[in-house]
């Protein structure tokens, strides 16, 4: 089969190669996937940089996250899911945790119970992106937070992919939202998409339009992907007894050096009106969830993608053959278009 393996950790364009190997074969309790299409996750890129939260050890596949595919054999005792279903795979490490395949193969070996049988009609495009940024708006919204219907969520990286889900997201369950942007032409984008309130740190003061914008009780709660000064000031911006959920460090995309990658969080506002800052990882949510848990929140995602309440921007398909070409457009400003790499019988992956 083919694989695209990093040698050594690096970039991308540099350290990846087209290799041949040999077709895996499952373990009891294992299934055999033939993968059909699978994203490239600014995440995934970070992974073979060395610079994300665990290291695969090299050389590597890569994709460190999540595909679509169909079972092509389930090891020794193994009875469900049955050979030829269609299922997406959450291949995203858990930490702790054992090690995961690498997505961008041809064929992986997957626990039966990272697999989540997907219908016929949820095009390869949708499927293959449900285990990452749909589950993690979720459990953002949901659990890390609980926010209720009413309430109001203030969000920084509104025009990401997790931004733009968490707007549908909340708009399905009631929740109000305040959304930062960092580009004025964002503002009608996050408006049109349903998002309450719009705030952008171009040619806006970022504390003082949360305090115009939330009203007299404040914001309460607040989720972050962009880290340092950004985060700090959303930090301070919140009510007496708020809480801030930090998942990404947008500002330091490119920060090699650990010691940059910082919150600079004022000491009086936490301590004096005892508010909480904390982070959330996916990966570590998946070591820490029962794997029944995690197939539950993964089944109500693929609950909301099928009933349209999430909607999943169509990616750009790519042979593995154009991978410099496909990594590059993973991190091309405003790109607004998820490459994913497909195979063979998947080439349709990105319309159906």
């Amino acid at each position: 089969m083919r694989a695209l393996v990093a040698v050594t950790a690096g970039e991308p364009t540099d350290v990846l190669r087209l290799e041949s190997r040999p077709v895996p074969t499952p373990e009891a309790g294992q299934a055999l996937i033939r993968v059909k299409a699978t994203p490239i996750h600014a995440s995934d890129l970070h992974v073979l940089r060395g610079r994300y939260g665990f290291s695969p050890g090299f050389p590597a596949v890569g994709g460190a996250m999540e595909c679509v595919g169909r079972v092509a054999a389930l090891g020794p005792g193994t009875e469900a899911p049955t050979v030829g279903e269609r299922v997406a795979v959450a291949a995203v490490p858990a930490v702790p945790g054992p090690p995961a395949a690498g997505t961008w193969q041809e064929y992986l070996v997957a626990d039966t119970r990272r697999l989540l049988p997907v219908p016929e009609d949820l095009n390869d495009s949708s499927a293959c992106q449900l285990a990452v940024n749909p589950l993690t708006a979720l459990l953002l919204v949901t659990h890390e937070l609980e926010v209720q219907p009413g309430e109001q969520l203030l969000q920084t990286a509104a025009g990401s992919t997790v931004g733009r889900l968490v707007i549908q997201l909340s708009r399905h369950l009631g929740i109000r939202t305040i959304n930062v942007v960092r580009r004025r032409a964002a503002v009608q984008e996050i408006e049109a998409l349903g998002g309450d309130q719009v705030i952008c740190t171009e040619d806006e003061d970022l504390s003082q339009r949360i305090t115009e914008t939330a009203g007299p009780a404040g914001v309460r709660k607040a989720i972050d992907c962009v880290a340092g000064p950004v985060g700090a000031q959303v930090s301070q911006a919140l009510a007496p007894g708020g809480e801030l959920v930090v998942y990404g460090a947008l500002s330091t995309h490119r920060q090699t050096d650990p010691a940059a990658l910082t919150i600079p969080l004022q000491a009086r506002s936490v301590i004096y009106e005892t508010k909480t800052v904390r982070g959330f990882w996916l990966n570590r949510w998946f070591g820490t969830t029962s794997p029944e848990d995690a197939l539950r929140a993964l089944s109500q995602v693929r609950g909301l993608v099928a009933d349209g309440v999430l909607g999943i921007p169509q990616g750009r398909p790519f042979p593995l053959e154009h991978f410099r070409e496909a990594v590059t457009l993973a991190e091309a400003p405003a790109h607004g278009t998820k490459p994913l790499f497909v195979f063979e019988d998947g080439r349709d992956g990105g319309n159906g």
